[in-house]
Protein backbone atom coordinates (compact mmCIF):
# COMPACT_ATOMS: atom_id res chain seq x y z
CA UNK A 1 0.00 0.00 0.00
CA UNK A 2 3.10 2.35 0.57
CA UNK A 3 4.19 1.66 -2.88
CA UNK A 4 1.10 3.29 -4.25
CA UNK A 5 1.05 6.66 -2.31
CA UNK A 6 0.23 9.00 -5.27
CA UNK A 7 3.19 11.78 -3.52
CA UNK A 8 5.59 14.09 -5.23
CA UNK A 9 8.32 14.06 -3.86
CA UNK A 10 10.57 11.69 -1.21
CA UNK A 11 9.10 13.50 1.43
CA UNK A 12 5.37 12.61 2.43
CA UNK A 13 3.61 11.80 5.33
CA UNK A 14 0.63 9.56 4.79
CA UNK A 15 -2.17 7.28 6.70
CA UNK A 16 -3.34 4.05 5.75
CA UNK A 17 -6.92 3.94 6.73
CA UNK A 18 -9.64 1.27 7.49
CA UNK A 19 -10.10 -0.96 10.87
CA UNK A 20 -6.72 0.22 12.08
CA UNK A 21 -5.13 3.57 10.67
CA UNK A 22 -1.37 3.71 9.96
CA UNK A 23 0.26 6.90 10.00
CA UNK A 24 3.39 7.39 9.16
CA UNK A 25 6.25 8.84 6.47
CA UNK A 26 8.97 7.02 4.27
CA UNK A 27 12.11 7.29 4.98
CA UNK A 28 15.49 5.68 3.97
CA UNK A 29 17.19 5.09 7.06
CA UNK A 30 15.25 3.92 10.52
CA UNK A 31 14.79 6.07 13.02
CA UNK A 32 15.96 4.41 16.46
CA UNK A 33 15.89 7.17 19.34
CA UNK A 34 14.79 8.43 22.45
CA UNK A 35 11.90 9.80 20.81
CA UNK A 36 10.82 7.24 18.87
CA UNK A 37 10.82 4.91 21.43
CA UNK A 38 8.30 7.47 23.42
CA UNK A 39 5.98 7.75 20.31
CA UNK A 40 5.93 4.45 20.05
CA UNK A 41 6.28 3.56 16.77
CA UNK A 42 7.84 1.17 13.86
CA UNK A 43 10.28 1.20 11.44
CA UNK A 44 9.30 -1.10 8.91
CA UNK A 45 10.72 -2.71 6.23
CA UNK A 46 9.56 -1.15 2.63
CA UNK A 47 10.57 -1.60 -1.09
CA UNK A 48 13.86 -0.91 -2.47
CA UNK A 49 15.12 -0.75 1.58
CA UNK A 50 12.97 2.10 2.06
CA UNK A 51 11.74 2.23 5.84
CA UNK A 52 8.06 3.21 6.29
CA UNK A 53 8.21 4.72 10.05
CA UNK A 54 4.74 4.68 11.53
CA UNK A 55 2.73 4.10 14.00
CA UNK A 56 -0.61 1.93 14.58
CA UNK A 57 -3.68 4.01 15.78
CA UNK A 58 -7.11 1.97 16.14
CA UNK A 59 -9.41 3.24 13.21
CA UNK A 60 -12.91 2.71 12.14
CA UNK A 61 -12.73 -0.32 14.27
CA UNK A 62 -14.36 2.04 16.54
CA UNK A 63 -17.07 2.86 14.42
CA UNK A 64 -17.92 -0.61 13.21
CA UNK A 65 -18.16 -1.85 16.95
CA UNK A 66 -20.10 0.89 18.09
CA UNK A 67 -22.85 0.50 15.05
CA UNK A 68 -22.67 -3.64 16.15
CA UNK A 69 -23.44 -2.51 19.72
CA UNK A 70 -25.79 -0.09 19.05
CA UNK A 71 -27.92 -2.83 16.81
CA UNK A 72 -28.15 -5.00 20.12
CA UNK A 73 -29.85 -2.60 22.56
CA UNK A 74 -30.82 0.48 19.82
CA UNK A 75 -31.39 -0.66 15.74
CA UNK A 76 -29.28 -1.33 12.90
CA UNK A 77 -27.67 1.78 11.60
CA UNK A 78 -26.42 2.10 8.18
CA UNK A 79 -22.84 4.05 7.86
CA UNK A 80 -24.00 6.82 6.40
CA UNK A 81 -27.11 7.53 8.94
CA UNK A 82 -24.09 7.34 11.63
CA UNK A 83 -22.02 9.81 9.49
CA UNK A 84 -25.08 12.45 9.05
CA UNK A 85 -25.86 11.83 12.93
CA UNK A 86 -22.36 12.72 13.57
CA UNK A 87 -22.35 16.35 11.33
CA UNK A 88 -25.67 16.97 13.46
CA UNK A 89 -24.45 17.10 16.13
CA UNK A 90 -22.36 19.59 18.44
CA UNK A 91 -18.77 19.82 18.06
CA UNK A 92 -16.00 18.96 20.37
CA UNK A 93 -18.09 18.04 23.36
CA UNK A 94 -15.65 15.31 24.83
CA UNK A 95 -12.97 13.14 23.60
CA UNK A 96 -11.14 9.56 23.77
CA UNK A 97 -8.17 8.42 23.42
CA UNK A 98 -8.91 6.03 20.68
CA UNK A 99 -6.05 3.73 21.75
CA UNK A 100 -7.35 3.46 25.21
CA UNK A 101 -6.78 -0.08 26.93
CA UNK A 102 -10.19 -0.06 28.20
CA UNK A 103 -11.58 0.60 24.39
CA UNK A 104 -9.62 -2.02 22.43
CA UNK A 105 -11.70 -5.20 23.56
CA UNK A 106 -15.42 -5.99 22.21
CA UNK A 107 -18.44 -5.42 23.68
CA UNK A 108 -20.35 -2.55 25.07
CA UNK A 109 -18.62 0.32 23.10
CA UNK A 110 -20.85 3.12 23.59
CA UNK A 111 -21.26 2.15 27.89
CA UNK A 112 -16.96 2.43 28.06
CA UNK A 113 -16.81 5.71 26.10
CA UNK A 114 -19.28 7.26 28.08
CA UNK A 115 -17.22 5.94 31.09
CA UNK A 116 -14.03 7.43 30.12
CA UNK A 117 -15.56 10.82 29.46
CA UNK A 118 -16.81 10.40 32.79
CA UNK A 119 -13.88 9.86 34.31
CA UNK A 120 -12.33 12.59 32.54
CA UNK A 121 -14.82 14.82 33.80
CA UNK A 122 -16.12 15.74 30.66
CA UNK A 123 -19.46 15.88 28.92
CA UNK A 124 -20.98 12.35 28.52
CA UNK A 125 -22.30 11.78 24.66
CA UNK A 126 -26.21 11.45 25.48
CA UNK A 127 -27.60 10.46 21.87
CA UNK A 128 -26.16 8.24 19.26
CA UNK A 129 -24.66 11.54 17.40
CA UNK A 130 -22.98 12.76 20.23
CA UNK A 131 -21.49 9.30 20.63
CA UNK A 132 -20.15 8.60 16.92
CA UNK A 133 -19.14 12.45 16.76
CA UNK A 134 -17.12 11.82 19.72
CA UNK A 135 -15.21 8.93 18.28
CA UNK A 136 -14.47 10.87 14.36
CA UNK A 137 -13.47 14.19 16.50
CA UNK A 138 -10.78 11.99 18.74
CA UNK A 139 -9.40 10.26 16.07
CA UNK A 140 -9.07 13.15 13.91
CA UNK A 141 -7.22 15.15 17.39
CA UNK A 142 -5.14 11.89 17.31
CA UNK A 143 -3.86 12.11 14.33
CA UNK A 144 -2.87 15.84 14.88
CA UNK A 145 -0.86 14.54 17.97
CA UNK A 146 0.68 11.59 15.82
CA UNK A 147 1.44 14.15 12.73
CA UNK A 148 3.05 17.05 15.74
CA UNK A 149 5.27 13.58 17.00
CA UNK A 150 6.29 12.77 13.82
CA UNK A 151 7.59 15.72 12.36
CA UNK A 152 9.73 16.04 15.76
CA UNK A 153 11.14 13.01 15.14
CA UNK A 154 11.88 13.29 11.46
CA UNK A 155 12.79 17.25 11.63
CA UNK A 156 10.65 17.31 8.64
CA UNK A 157 7.23 19.24 8.02
CA UNK A 158 4.79 17.60 5.57
CA UNK A 159 2.71 19.93 3.63
CA UNK A 160 -0.17 17.35 2.72
CA UNK A 161 -1.52 13.89 4.32
CA UNK A 162 -2.12 11.25 2.26
CA UNK A 163 -5.17 8.88 3.11
CA UNK A 164 -5.08 5.98 1.29
CA UNK A 165 -7.05 2.31 1.90
CA UNK A 166 -11.08 1.93 2.31
CA UNK A 167 -11.06 4.81 4.77
CA UNK A 168 -10.84 7.14 2.03
CA UNK A 169 -14.92 6.75 1.26
CA UNK A 170 -15.60 8.34 5.06
CA UNK A 171 -15.57 11.78 3.51
CA UNK A 172 -16.25 12.91 7.61
CA UNK A 173 -13.19 11.69 9.11
CA UNK A 174 -11.16 12.63 5.98
CA UNK A 175 -12.24 16.41 6.50
CA UNK A 176 -12.03 16.42 10.25
CA UNK A 177 -7.85 14.92 9.95
CA UNK A 178 -7.68 18.07 7.30
CA UNK A 179 -8.78 20.45 9.55
CA UNK A 180 -7.72 19.07 13.08
CA UNK A 181 -4.07 18.29 11.34
CA UNK A 182 -4.36 21.87 9.33
CA UNK A 183 -2.97 20.44 6.03
CA UNK A 184 -4.27 19.41 3.01
CA UNK A 185 -5.54 15.69 3.00
CA UNK A 186 -5.60 14.02 -0.52
CA UNK A 187 -7.54 10.82 -0.25
CA UNK A 188 -7.27 7.56 -2.60
CA UNK A 189 -6.96 5.03 -3.91
CA UNK A 190 -9.02 3.23 -2.05
CA UNK A 191 -7.55 -0.33 -3.19
CA UNK A 192 -3.51 1.24 -2.58
CA UNK A 193 -2.48 -2.84 -1.63
CA UNK A 194 -3.72 -4.12 -4.69
CA UNK A 195 -2.41 -1.45 -6.85
CA UNK A 196 1.18 -1.05 -5.01
CA UNK A 197 1.48 -4.81 -5.07
CA UNK A 198 0.53 -4.54 -9.12
CA UNK A 199 3.76 -1.86 -9.00
CA UNK A 200 6.11 -3.90 -7.48
CA UNK A 201 5.29 -6.62 -9.69
CA UNK A 202 5.95 -4.12 -12.52
CA UNK A 203 9.40 -2.83 -10.29
CA UNK A 204 10.56 -6.69 -10.59
CA UNK A 205 10.00 -7.49 -13.76
CA UNK A 206 11.19 -4.43 -15.42
CA UNK A 207 8.09 -3.02 -17.02
CA UNK A 208 9.12 0.79 -15.13
CA UNK A 209 11.97 1.86 -13.93
CA UNK A 210 10.85 3.18 -10.16
CA UNK A 211 9.11 3.76 -7.42
CA UNK A 212 8.88 7.50 -8.44
CA UNK A 213 7.32 6.15 -11.58
CA UNK A 214 5.21 3.94 -10.26
CA UNK A 215 3.95 6.55 -8.02
CA UNK A 216 3.48 8.70 -11.01
CA UNK A 217 1.26 5.96 -12.58
CA UNK A 218 -0.57 5.76 -9.96
CA UNK A 219 -1.68 9.16 -9.53
CA UNK A 220 -2.46 9.70 -12.90
CA UNK A 221 -4.86 6.39 -13.28
CA UNK A 222 -6.50 6.95 -9.70
CA UNK A 223 -9.28 9.69 -8.64
CA UNK A 224 -8.39 11.25 -5.77
CA UNK A 225 -10.28 13.70 -3.80
CA UNK A 226 -8.77 16.58 -1.97
CA UNK A 227 -9.94 18.33 1.42
CA UNK A 228 -8.74 21.26 2.83
CA UNK A 229 -8.46 22.82 6.26
CA UNK A 230 -11.59 24.26 8.12
CA UNK A 231 -12.55 26.48 11.21
CA UNK A 232 -8.48 26.34 12.09
CA UNK A 233 -8.86 28.36 15.06
CA UNK A 234 -11.86 26.40 16.77
CA UNK A 235 -9.53 22.93 15.84
CA UNK A 236 -7.03 24.70 17.51
CA UNK A 237 -8.62 25.50 20.47
CA UNK A 238 -9.97 22.04 20.62
CA UNK A 239 -6.92 20.36 20.27
CA UNK A 240 -5.42 21.91 23.32
CA UNK A 241 -8.37 20.38 25.75
CA UNK A 242 -7.82 16.49 23.63
CA UNK A 243 -4.31 17.26 24.77
CA UNK A 244 -5.56 18.11 28.15
CA UNK A 245 -7.38 14.45 28.48
CA UNK A 246 -5.06 12.36 26.24
CA UNK A 247 -1.99 12.83 28.35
Amino acid sequence: ALTAVPAEGEDFAFISSGTWSLFGTELAEPIVNETSLKMNVTNEGGYGSTVGFLKNIIGLWLIQETRRDLAKTDRKYSYNELEMLARESEAFRSFIDPDAPELSAHGNLPEKIRKYCEKTNQSVPETTGQLVRCIYESLAMKYRQTLDNLEACTGKTYPAIHVIGGGTKDTLLCQMTASSCNRKVVAGPIEATVLGNICVQLLACGAIENVTEARKIVRESENTAEYLPENASEWNAAYERFKAVVK
